[in-house]
């Protein structure tokens, strides 16, 4: 079987703008929580995936992934920034033909949503879902970009990356690769969205409504 793109799930950061005494990544989403509906989604594109994740978080991506496939970093390690995650979840995986990156606090990016940018990929050494012209996620990368990945620290994650080289934008019928979850109004907003989006799909009726700002 051709190997296949790995998705890296975010899941180290320490969520500070969402306030309050439980990280925004352990409030519940749909039957679940956020953590665990991304993870949920990214498992269901049927592509390789790990996480990187702390080990406060770390049993209830458990409850998603194999052990092999959570990376636990420290706490310092993770006050080092998205780039130093994407640097661990990259070099756990580096014999994968790329990777897509991919945050944790974004639980409505659609299982097929992520198989599109992982074949966008295969022409591309950086690809991207965008919805109506606005750059979302997954941001995903080649493998000869690997060297690089590597060395990633800091906030930046690997924006500096993705500005260097050719950067495709792979247009997707999908409003959850625009939407994060910073502060609790952000978790409202996308909490709306998911229930129209699971009550479209029981009755066969496509959701309506303004796609809320990311």
């Amino acid at each position: 079987m051709r190997a296949r793109p790995t998705i890296v799930v975010l899941a180290a950061g320490k969520g500070s703008r969402f306030g309050g005494d439980t990280h925004k990544l352990l409030q519940s989403f749909g039957a679940s929580t956020v953590l665990g509906s991304t993870l949920r989604n990214a498992v269901a594109s049927q592509l390789p995936v790990v996480v990187v994740t702390t080990a406060a978080l770390a049993p209830v991506a458990g409850r998603q992934m194999a052990g092999r496939d959570i990376i636990v970093v420290t706490d310092e390690q993770a006050a080092r920034g998205m780039g130093h995650s994407i640097s661990c979840g990259v070099g756990e995986r580096s014999g994968a033909p790329g990777w897509l990156i991919l945050p944790a606090d974004m639980p409505l990016v659609r299982p097929g949503t992520l198989l599109a940018v992982a074949r966008a990929l295969e022409h591309h050494p950086v690809a991207y879902a965008q919805h109506r012209g606005r750059s979302g996620h997954p941001v995903a990368f080649s493998s000869e970009l690997y060297s690089e990945l590597v060395m990633l620290t800091g906030d930046d994650g690997a924006r500096r990356v993705v500005l260097r080289y050719p950067a495709h934008g792979e247009e997707v019928d999908d409003p959850g690769v625009l939407l994060d979850i910073d502060t609790r109004s952000d978790l409202q907003a996308l909490r709306d969205l998911g229930g129209q989006h699971a009550a479209a799909a029981a009755s066969g009726v496509p959701a309506a409504g303004p796609v809320p700002d990311a």
